[in-house]
């Protein structure tokens, strides 16, 4: 018997413990498929005392000098399940460097400083692998890493993190707020006790850097990401989503085109947007994740899964322990980053979208003129404008008033107006000089329209 691929294990939570189990439970299979055993030569933790229920390993394994650990000569691949940055970034150039193979699930470093990580495993002649880090069990990091590597793909659009996905699609089957949705949703585990970095979009920034650096060629950090969250989607928005046969959903956004000089260049961004309900993402509920990709040969091509999870994400991480354990007993190592194209981000003011815009304004004439005079002074064309409710009163009925009007039925009104795609500096200069008109009391909302169905 060829001797075991050894493992160090750096981490045993959620996902670390699902990792050790299912080691424990497919060691037969997992042998077979390696040609080797898979064994744990120690797993490095925070709190040697932490309760982490009935583990099939030896207690002396666990030891809180995960720096030492990846060190050991004994210790052919390393398995990263903490997240964070520091520490963890010094252990995993450290492992690298020593000539171990890293598997890691922590997309915060690899979108802050995955161009260390790759540099260092370039330099050692190992593997590094990543698949856990965005979307779970979906196997959708390899095929952009290599399926499609014959292919140009134009744009990536995923729904990736499933606590925001859990949260809007609460909110549209139920018409509850964000408040009592997000509740719901740490109730049932969805949600941490602290939320930010998921309702904030940073998890799903994180993972649109990745997404975009693999399926361009191109190292994109998540600083380079345009963010916003969802804590600022209301009920309302909702109804009006449904109201155009459109759903809202968190999007990440990854698209190659070319910038304001004709240069070809990527961007990147996370955002809530309503998108018509015949999209393929629209059908995406719960904690489910799904991505969307679009390739000029291939065509149109959709990954989804669970996204989340202890179970799902160990099974990413054993897949890519499978694929660096193989390629150590044969000698050999996976391709290396491709970062070639070395693209130059676009600007967010640059990316070409739609806007839906709620606006709280007077009841009289010549409001519709005003509004509509700042959209042309931005060269911004408007595709469909309605009269919603007022906020403190009943829907208005048109009138037969005169040419710029509203309803004449009270003293406010609130416009709805869905623009034509335009780029986003224009939409939002639009937006900012909308709030200085003295006929509009407020901008309830704006959302991004995004994709015209399939």
């Amino acid at each position: 018997m060829t001797r075991p691929v050894r493992l160090a294990l750096l981490g045993c939570g959620t996902v670390g413990t699902e990792v050790v189990r299912l080691l424990h439970e497919q060691a037969d299979d997992l042998t077979a498929r390696v040609g080797a055993p898979l064994e744990i030569a120690g797993i490095a933790v925070r709190r040697l005392g932490r309760d982490r229920g009935p583990l099939p390993v030896d207690p002396e394994l666990f030891t809180t000098d995960a720096l030492g650990l990846v060190k050991r000569d004994d210790v052919d691949v390393v398995v990263e399940v903490i997240g964070g940055i520091e520490p963890v970034r010094t252990w995993l150039v450290e492992a690298l460097r020593a000539g171990k193979s890293v598997v890691t699930a922590n997309k915060a470093l690899l979108a802050e400083d995955g161009g260390t990580l790759h540099d260092a495993a370039a330099e050692a002649g190992v593997d590094l692998y990543y698949e856990a880090s965005v979307a779970g069990a979906i196997p959708l990091l390899r095929p952009l890493r290599e399926s499609l590597h014959g292919d140009t793909i134009t744009q990536v659009t995923g729904i990736v993190n499933g606590t925001t996905n859990f949260i809007l699609s609460a909110m549209d089957s139920s018409g509850a707020g964000f408040a009592e949705a997000l509740e719901e949703a740490t109730e049932l585990g969805y949600a941490e006790a602290d939320p930010t970095a998921d309702v904030e979009g940073f998890d799903a920034a994180a993972k649109a850097a990745i997404l975009a650096s693999l399926a361009f060629h191109t190292r994109v950090t998540a600083a380079d990401v345009h963010r916003q969250g969802i804590t600022e989607v209301t009920a309302a928005d909702v109804a009006s989503a449904q109201a155009m046969g459109c759903t809202i959903k968190l999007l990440c956004i990854a698209s190659r085109g070319v910038d304001s000089t004709g240069a070809e260049s990527v961007s990147v961004r996370v955002h809530p947007a309503m998108i018509p309900r015949s999209h393929p993402l629209a059908s995406v509920g719960d904690a489910f994740n799904a991505v969307f990709v679009e390739a000029t040969a291939a065509g149109e091509l959709m990954f989804y899964g669970r996204g989340a999870g202890g179970a799902p994400t160990a099974s990413a991480v054993l897949g890519d322990v499978v694929a660096v354990a193989r390629n150590r007993l044969a000698g050999v190592r996976a391709a290396s980053e491709s970062a070639y194209a070395a693209l130059p981000i676009r600007p967010m003011g640059e990316a070409v979208t739609r806007y839906h815009i709620s606006l709280d304004v007077a009841d009289r004439a010549g409001v519709l003129a005003l509004v509509a005079g700042v959209f042309a002074k931005h060269d911004v064309s408007i595709a469909t404008v309605r009269q919603a409710s007022a906020p403190t009163g009943p829907a208005s009925t048109p009138t037969d008033g005169p040419p710029g009007s509203l309803t004449g039925g009270g003293d406010d009104a609130v416009l709805v107006i869905v623009t034509h795609a335009a780029p986003d500096a224009a939409l939002a200069a639009t937006v900012d000089e909308l709030r200085d008109l003295d006929v509009i009391r407020s901008i309830a909302s704006v959302l991004r329209v995004e994709a015209s169905g399939r």
